[in-house]
């Protein structure tokens, strides 16, 4: 039986900024493990762009996707399909605005089309983005990065009760199915693996991790954090160059 649950967001969190995982964070997941807690990924990427991060850390439970796609040691949990209706109308009307769509699930993903905002993000995250824009006809899409830099208005707008958007870089908008986030992965990690009643802890610095925070007995903010995210933590630890996250499982006595 797992002593407690703890959660980690990925980007500016597990992750130093190049996107490798310093080794003091590596040897805190294994003592973990070791103390029976049950550590789980809990990020805005999909499976697939993280699987060997989960390989090289011994994690094998995920949140992905903000909350959009779960696995539970290793095998499928849940996942919150987008209807193909409301795919088709967000590609439209990001059409109709010169915006580009990246549609994802937990195998792949492909853009409606490129532009420069397309170039640099996956520049950025060191991916090949293929371009395809009737991918989500033919594939189960779970989550959408809408490349809008400016102000998620017009989208919120015009899908309130259809779709959440979260800004969690300056060139894009996280989306996901109306009422998912990390909180709705987090339940149904917790409830369909029998976890309720275990103490749960969440580290993050943004905001699609506010959910995650709200969620959770107690949120541990890194020290590099979005203001917001830092005044709704129990803990703020060092940022995610400089050991917080050994530090932060210190201070609560998790290793």
């Amino acid at each position: 039986m797992y002593q407690a649950v703890v959660f980690f967001d990925l980007d500016g969190t597990l992750m130093q900024d190049d996107k490798t995982i310093a080794p003091s964070s590596i040897r805190a997941i294994q003592q973990l493990k070791h103390n029976q807690v049950l550590p789980v990924v809990a990020t805005g990427r999909n499976v697939f762009e993280v699987a060997p991060l989960l390989k090289r850390t011994g994690i094998d439970s995920i949140v992905s996707a903000n909350g959009s796609y779960v696995q539970y040691q290793g095998q499928f949990l849940a996942a919150h399909e987008l209807d193909k209706g409301l795919l088709h109308d967000v590609t439209h009307f990001a059409n109709q605005r010169g915006q580009a769509l990246a549609y994802y699930n937990n195998a792949g993903f492909a853009l409606s089309h490129q532009n420069a905002l397309t170039v640099a993000n996956f520049a950025a995250l060191k991916q090949t983005a293929a371009v395809a824009p009737a991918y989500y006809r033919n594939h189960q899409v779970n989550f959408i990065l809408t490349f809008e830099p400016q102000s998620a208005a017009a989208y919120q707008q015009r899908y309130q009760g259809h779709l959440n958007f979260v800004r969690n870089n300056p060139r894009a908008l996280d989306t996901m199915a109306w009422g998912v986030t990390k909180a709705t992965g987090i339940h149904d990690i917790l409830t369909k693996a029998g976890l309720t009643h275990v103490p749960t802890y969440a580290f993050g610095d943004q905001l699609n991790d506010i959910e995650m925070f709200k969620t959770v007995q107690t949120p541990i903010a890194m020290g590099n954090g979005h203001p917001l995210v830092k005044q709704l933590a129990a803990y703020v630890t060092a940022d995610n160059m400089h050991q917080g996250i050994e530090q932060g499982l210190k201070q609560f006595a998790l290793i």
